[in-house]
């Protein structure tokens, strides 16, 4: 008998067995509307491994009258893509051809172009998957020609009766009854990170290593522990998720979230990427805490300098550490602004000419400081005089903004008390 996975031999056949994606697949779901409606546009499929796009290709096919082609983008080439559009219009595909193209962000311009005039006249029906988003990664002209559907990872509340059904079919396979200890279910729909593929591939390890007992196969947490650990995570460094994690981290530092921030941390040390965590706690420290508190930079210096040392698993501490200082500390973005102020006005060509006071006298005879007219502030009473400093098409600007913190509020008062109100 030929081996047949549990995740193949339980895919839906109808839309109403899909699991999830009620979004786009519940009963007003513009999806389901398109596909009852019989009439098929060129889709593309956006979403995590395991969510139902492929599922869904499927039985669209089974609903068309076109012969269905299939196409991964790691593998395929141009002449595959030849060999497919060769049969359009002959007794083989007299009406065109359903082409399902997964890991379509795969092919290169070319190989997306030579696609683009059969999709034009209708010839090729795309039917395209991805688990990247699809904006960055297809040809804008294979998007102009397709209307894109995003397709979730799945809550494990609705992964749970997938596992349930799973454990019977491995039962009936395996001629057993199936006992599972308290909480198998319940790890392995949730483990799985919203991928019913790996909850399946899960659930058929487990039952063919479960102890056997006369008819029984009884099923452990433990060994269910063992099989589905870290399945829940979802990472790649150059991917989506490598931006969102880190954004999310940022994010959840900026918004005075340590909870959140230290989840954020968790996934990104899991995934074994403490450079990416480093950088987003370096970055907060003076994007988002700044003059609020600006210890805080020295001390996350510190706490990444002894993760360094320390390397994994104990770097978590003082990364956390950090992670706790940042989201609990007053906030200040007044560096970020002034900087980004400044610079968008030197990038505008607002420079001018360095004062004359100011320019270096490495050129000039001795004493020629005073005839630049330049004034010493440490000369002064206070350390400090009235004098311009920036070009002249600039003068009077202000990029630095004093926030609303006790540190920057304390500074303004003081150099108020030096300067006067326009300090």
């Amino acid at each position: 008998m030929t081996y047949r996975p549990l995740a193949d031999e339980i895919r839906p056949q109808t839309l109403d067995e899909v699991v999830g994606q009620r979004h786009i697949l519940g009963k007003d779901g513009l999806l389901r509307r398109i596909i009852d409606s019989g009439s098929i546009p060129n889709l593309v499929f956006y979403g995590p491994s395991g969510t139902g796009k492929t599922t869904v290709a499927n039985i669209i096919a089974r609903r068309t009258n076109r012969p269905l082609h299939r196409l991964n983008a790691t593998t395929a080439s141009i002449s595959d893509i030849k060999d497919i559009i060769k049969d359009i219009g002959t007794m083989l595909a007299p009406d065109g051809v359903l082409l399902y193209l997964d890991e379509i962000q795969y092919f290169n311009k070319k190989q997306q172009q030579s696609l683009l005039e059969f999709m034009e006249n209708g010839k090729i029906t795309l039917i395209a998957s991805t688990t990247e988003n699809p904006y960055f990664y297809v040809y804008n002209a294979v998007l102009s020609r397709s209307t894109v559907f995003e397709f979730k990872p799945i809550e494990a509340a609705d992964v749970r009766p997938a596992v349930e059904r799973g454990i019977r079919l491995m039962g009936e396979r395996l001629e057993a009854q199936v006992a599972c200890e308290d909480g198998v279910v319940e790890h392995i729909s949730s483990a799985c990170g919203g991928d019913v593929r790996k909850a399946m591939n899960a659930v058929e390890l487990l039952l063919t290593s479960a102890r056997r007992e006369g008819d029984t196969l009884t099923v452990t947490l433990a060994d269910a522990q063992t099989a589905a650990q870290r399945s829940a995570m979802r990472y790649d460094r150059e991917g989506d998720d490598h931006y969102d994690i880190a954004s999310a981290l940022m994010k959840s530092l900026r918004g005075s979230d340590p909870d959140a921030a230290l989840h954020y941390l968790a996934r990104l040390l899991e995934a074994g990427d403490m450079t990416t965590a480093i950088r987003r706690i370096l970055c907060s420290a003076s994007e988002d805490v700044g003059m609020a508190y600006p210890q805080a930079a020295l001390i996350a210096k510190a706490c990444v300098d002894n993760a360094l040392q320390l390397g994994l698993p104990e770097a978590q501490l003082p990364l956390a550490q950090a992670v706790i200082l940042l989201a609990t500390a007053p906030k200040s973005n007044s560096v970020y602004m002034g900087i980004a102020a400044a610079r968008a006005d030197v990038r505008a060509g607002k420079t001018g000419d360095y004062p004359r006071h100011l320019q270096n006298v490495h050129a000039d005879s001795a004493g020629m400081e005073r005839e630049q007219g330049y004034l010493y502030p440490h000369d002064f009473p206070r350390h400090w005089v009235r004098q311009q400093y920036l070009p002249d098409i600039l003068a009077g600007t202000r990029y630095y903004q004093y926030g609303d913190n006790k540190n920057e509020q304390a500074a303004r008062r003081y150099w108020e008390e030096i300067k006067g109100p326009d300090a």
